[in-house]
């Protein structure tokens, strides 16, 4: 499928799960199968028949129960800085989403995007943990500990439903969307039913109010975009000095429209904007700015984009998360024994 083809159709899918419309009614009978589908294999692994793995160190997954992005990847970010800037040692375990190998692997600074994952391959950057991707996300962390034995704890990317993977912490992340319609996949965009048992949740964004609601400790973060802009070698360009520039900005992010509206509330002037598929890879996208526009990007976009525009400019995203959510994880560390090793 053509790349403005597959985005019109995530854009249409995106547009029909907030509300229960024609569409999301018409869909209705297969997330019935698929709810059906989901609660078989939850209760598989709750009577033990399939079996999760538990690693020798405690395991936070951060996670959301919506298709998409809601901010998963900057959560991890930040959860492991927290964590490393407490004493811990973390490393990191992701899917690997889009990549086109299907081995276990760690993630070095330098890798090829398309072997590890955009997300994967920014949170090594970022973060400057031991990164290490694999389907299986215990096979993962298992090959991350054989390298890194001074790891100390384990944040996973993603896989609040990869059930394998025994866990200590969990952590929701929603974005404005909340559940949607509260319909399961494909009439609406949740992965399972809501609300479940998590031990935190996180709102990127301020979700619709009730939306949300459950007995678990709720946090509010902030998110917006760093005051300048990254070119491939590294270097910052001031956002200020670009509102005067025509630019094109480009995302291939589960929500373009949310990174093209925090590039205008900077005060920057899009001439154009482009909207592909989450995760695209950028082989085949040939579009060309005009003589004065600037190309500008996501980061996570620009992981993949600079093998192909090194001209291009990447906008971080920065997400301020409130202490009191960093105490409650803490807290829910602490109470399960889980403490930083005392460093000689």
């Amino acid at each position: 499928m053509r790349a403005g083809a597959r985005a019109r159709l995530e854009q249409r899918l995106t547009q029909a799960w907030t509300a229960r419309g024609p569409l999301a009614c018409a869909l209705w009978p297969l997330s019935l199968l698929y709810g059906a589908l989901a609660a078989l294999r939850r209760a598989l692994y709750r009577t033990r028949v399939l079996q999760a793995e538990r690693l020798p160190l405690p395991v936070i997954v951060v996670g959301n129960v919506v298709a998409g992005g809601a901010g998963k990847t900057p959560t991890t970010l930040a959860v492991a800085l927290h964590l490393r800037a407490r004493g811990w040692r973390p490393g990191i375990v992701s899917r690997g989403h889009g990549r086109r190998t299907t081995d276990v692997r760690e993630v070095a600074p330098d890798a090829d995007p398309r072997d590890v994952g955009d997300e994967p391959l920014l949170l090594r950057r970022r973060a400057g943990v031991p990164v290490a991707v694999g389907a299986r996300r215990a096979a993962a962390g298992r090959a991350l500990l054989a390298a890194h034995p001074e790891v100390d704890v384990l944040v996973c990317d993603d896989g609040l439903q990869h059930l394998a993977l025994a866990r200590d912490v969990e952590i929701a992340v929603f974005d404005a969307r909340g559940i949607g319609n509260g319909w399961l996949l494909p009439a609406g965009p949740l992965r399972e039913p809501w609300p479940r048992p998590v031990d935190l949740i996180l709102a990127t964004e301020a979700p619709p109010p009730g939306t949300i609601d459950q007995p678990a400790p709720a946090f509010t973060a902030t998110r917006r975009l760093a005051e300048h802009a990254l070119r491939a070698d590294g270097s910052a360009v001031p956002l200020r000095t670009l509102q005067a520039t025509p630019l094109t900005a480009v995302a291939g992010i589960a929500r373009p429209q949310a990174f093209f509206d925090l590039l205008r509330q900077a005060g920057l002037a899009l001439a154009d904007t482009v909207a592909l598929p989450d995760h695209y890879d950028f082989n085949s996208w040939s579009r060309t700015t005009g003589a004065v526009q600037t190309l500008i990007c996501t980061e996570k976009d620009a992981m993949k984009l600079w093998r192909h525009r090194p001209d291009a400019l990447a906008v971080p995203l920065q997400l301020q998360v409130p202490a009191a959510f960093f105490a409650a994880l803490d807290e829910r560390l602490a109470a399960r024994g889980y403490h930083p090793r005392q460093r000689a």
